[in-house]
This record gives C-alpha cells, structure tokens and sequence, in this order.
C-alpha cells in the first residue's frame, strides 16, 4: 500500500467510505447469530461482560456489532498505524476506543477500560490482537476481567466460504453470500486470583476454552 493511498484512506472521507463498504460487503453474509441473550441477560440484571474474539475473526462481525452501539463498549486499539485504520471503522460502529497495546501504553489503557467496564457493564477484546502470536491468550484480557469484576463471553465465527490471508494469525474473511455463524460461549466467571500462578492458571484454562473455535485455513 502506497503512503499516499494509506494516509487518503486513513482520512475522516477515506474512513468513512471504507466503513460502509464493509457494511455493504457484510450485508450479503447470509448470517447466524446464536446464544447472545446469556450475556446481554447477565448485563441487565446487574452483572458485567467482556466479549472477547481470537484477532482472526473480528471482521465478519463488524456490521452486527452496530447493534451494541447504544452500550457504547470500549475496545482497546494499538497505537500502530494499522490500528488507526481499525479505530476509525470501529468509532462509526458506535464503539469507544481506547487507544493502547501490550507494547505500547498498555498500562493506562488498561486503567481506562476497567474505569469503562465498570460503569457500563460491557467492553470488548482481542484476546492476541495486535500480533500475536495466534491462539495465544494475553494477560490483558484475564486482568480486564478481574479488576472489572466481569466475566468472559467468547465468540468466534465460521463461515462456509471464506478468504484467508498470509498473516500472523490466518486473517479470515468470509466471501461475499456465504453462510456465516457468529455464537457465543456461555459467560465465564472466573476463579479467585491471589497469586501469578493462579494468574497463569485461568490465563491457560480461558485459551483452553477458545482454543477449538480457532480455525487453521
């Protein structure tokens, strides 16, 4: 990508025809959407939730997730210029970004998300986003989740066509008119954390949960 495309693109006009492209190229996803009301329940009774996806599969449910514009969700975003790009599209979703990574501002990210978990009972995350490796759960979600007193829901996506890119993680995009599924695991509570091992210990236990829902295309 030329530096001149990429900074017309990365502008208010460029985003926003980029934007409803992908609304208009989702809008042919002939699309499933299974077990949602667990965690939206446990949201209006009181209770707090951090969606969560492998980086893999967050396209295919960017059109969907407008719907969850009105909890107006935090979703921590990196720094890099390629997040940039991702933050832009997910503002017009309706989300609220926080711009931050593990290597990059990660710790007063963090803070700015649990201070949003905990008024509106919602936010959302990466689980290996930005680079990886794929599969691998980093700690950030584990420690939202905690301070935030949430549990975890889990989603993933299948679709029965769909494009794999030459990435760290195998970056799927389900073709035009294909069948896709987005499900969500059942909310996760986690167990009491008191020590770095017991850190570990459901750090490993919520990749182990996810793990099946990665797919190898």
């Amino acid at each position: 990508m030329s530096k001149t495309f990429k900074k017309l693109l990365m502008s208010e006009p460029g985003l926003s025809f980029l934007y409803h492209a992908i609304r208009g190229f989702e809008s042919t996803y002939r699309l499933t959407v299974q077990n949602e009301r667990p965690w939206m329940d446990r949201i209006a009774s009181g209770g707090s939730v951090v969606i969560c996806c492998w980086h893999q599969q967050f396209f295919a449910a960017i059109r969907h997730f407008k719907n969850y514009s009105h909890l107006k969700p935090p979703l921590m975003i990196s720094r890099h210029s390629d997040g940039t790009l991702v933050a832009g599209i997910a503002i017009r979703t309706g989300w609220d970004i926080v711009r931050g990574s593990s290597s990059s501002g990660g710790a007063q990210a963090l803070d700015s998300m649990v201070a949003k978990l905990k008024e509106r009972r919602i936010a959302a995350h990466v689980v290996d986003g930005p680079r990886g490796p794929a599969g691998r759960i980093k700690a950030g979600l584990i420690r939202l989740a905690q301070l935030g007193n949430a549990a975890i829901a889990p989603f993933y996506i299948a679709a029965d066509r769909a494009w794999y890119f030459n990435s760290w993680d195998r970056f799927m995009v389900p073709k035009p008119f294909s069948r896709v599924t987005l499900w969500y695991g059942d909310p996760i509570e986690l167990s009491p954390i008191t020590s770095p091992e017991d850190f570990e210990r459901e750090r490993l236990r919520i990749e182990n949960i996810m793990l099946p829902g990665l797919i190898h295309g």
